[in-house]
């Protein structure tokens, strides 16, 4: 047999021969940057690397190449119906990255390493399902997904297929259990809303017993507020009685440096005399 393929060899290399410079149309060959041909020649893989990228040289009839294509390239998982740790249907979609690392490996190991990492993906993700519960695929989707790209990886590695990236796109649930997380979540927002009006009465009850307190203390600063206010929406003339003016004693210092810039802001409205 060996004397046979050298002789069909030296045969075509004879017949480009003869046939330049027009055999050239048929050897020279072109592949992409992001391209390699994997080259075989009487049905066995020549040695050595695979070519490109740039041209190559092929024998016509017995020589035929594949191109692998290096590129990132991607596949979306269906929605893979699976049973959960405690017990819940749901359906998980997710995306697939990957590209060929080794184009001899991905051309000779396996038929079709697209497909065959697709199906290892649907697997894969299934099985993971069911080891985690309802709560942590909701919560946890990224350490999930990292998970099944570290899986896919090792189990890829052998077809020269390097998986890069998972993403778990989308986890639907059935109708039922919706609505009772639905509802759950609304008790949970009614009961924070009830909680919150509780804290606001309670911090409005400990202000009015301060101001009871201030009062108890001090009758008269019940109707100085209501003073205040009342003329300060007139536009008049108002007479104080600089006896009145002794209830600011039982006021703190602040309180009645406040109260007399108050006083001094009505202007010529306000005249200051002396009661007897």
């Amino acid at each position: 047999m060996r004397c046979v393929e050298i002789f069909l060899v030296s045969m075509s290399f004879l017949l480009c021969c003869i046939t330049f410079p027009f055999s050239l149309c048929v050897c020279l060959k072109i592949v992409a940057e992001y391209e390699r041909a994997v080259i075989f020649r009487l049905g066995k893989l020549r040695s050595g690397e695979a070519r490109g990228p740039g041209l190559f040289f092929i024998l016509p009839c017995v020589d035929e190449y594949v191109n692998v294509d290096l590129r990132t390239n991607h596949f979306d998982v269906p929605a893979q119906e699976g049973l959960t740790k405690d017990s819940v249907t749901i359906w998980v979609d997710a995306v697939v990255y990957y590209k060929v690392v080794k184009p001899l490996l991905a051309v000779t190991a396996v038929v079709n390493y697209s497909t065959s990492t697709s199906l290892l993906a649907m697997t894969t993700l299934r099985n993971i399902i069911g080891t985690k519960s309802l709560a942590e695929v909701l919560a946890d989707r990224d350490s999930i997904a990292q998970k099944i790209a570290v899986i896919l990886d090792k189990a890829t590695g052998p077809w020269g297929v390097k998986v890069e990236r998972v993403e778990i796109t989308d986890v639907r649930l059935p109708q039922q259990l919706q609505k009772a997380m639905a509802a759950e979540a609304e008790a949970t927002r009614e009961a924070k809303a009830k909680i919150i009006a509780a804290e606001g009465e309670l911090k409005a009850s400990k202000a009015l017993k301060q101001a009871a307190d201030v009062i108890v203390e001090s009758p008269t600063a019940l109707q100085v507020p209501g003073f205040w206010n009342s003329f300060r929406k007139t536009n008049m003339q108002i007479f104080i009685c600089l006896e009145f003016l002794k209830i600011y004693r039982q006021y703190p210092i602040q309180k009645q440096i406040e109260e007399l810039h108050r006083l001094r802001n009505f202007g010529s409205h306000t005249l200051i005399v002396h009661c007897k």
